[in-house]
């Protein structure tokens, strides 16, 4: 795999994607739930919170706190899509490009709900 700057672009995109999949997205909160315990608590205007905290011990701790740290998490999503693309880049290369495609798209919509629906 060679490094160009458009390749820099859609592995960066691709990593962001990636990253926001794990730490954030409903779709993959089966991924996550092994790893933390859920805590409720009641607000100030008597609504109820729920606060998603790491394990308290071990391997799940270690993987809760990875989980909740969208910069940690970007690391080792980072060098998971780098070191497919350079393993395997006939099977990395599909997976790559429709992250990148994903990430952008998420930043088009960022921009879209910050300028024009605002």
């Amino acid at each position: 795999m060679k490094i160009t700057f458009l390749n820099l672009i859609i592995l960066s995109l691709a990593s962001f994607r990636l990253t926001r999949l794990l730490v954030f997205d409903k779709i993959t909160e089966f991924i996550r739930a092994p790893f933390f315990d859920e805590v409720s608590e009641e607000n100030e205007e008597g609504e109820l919170e729920v606060y998603y905290l790491p394990k308290k011990s071990g391997v799940k701790k270690f993987l809760g706190e990875l989980l909740s740290c969208y910069w940690c998490t970007g690391i080792w999503a980072s060098a998971l899509i780098v070191g497919a693309g350079y393993l395997s880049p006939t099977i990395a290369a599909p997976i790559i490009l429709i992250l990148a495609v994903a990430g952008f798209a998420s930043i088009i919509e960022f921009f879209v709900q910050y300028f024009i629906e605002k």
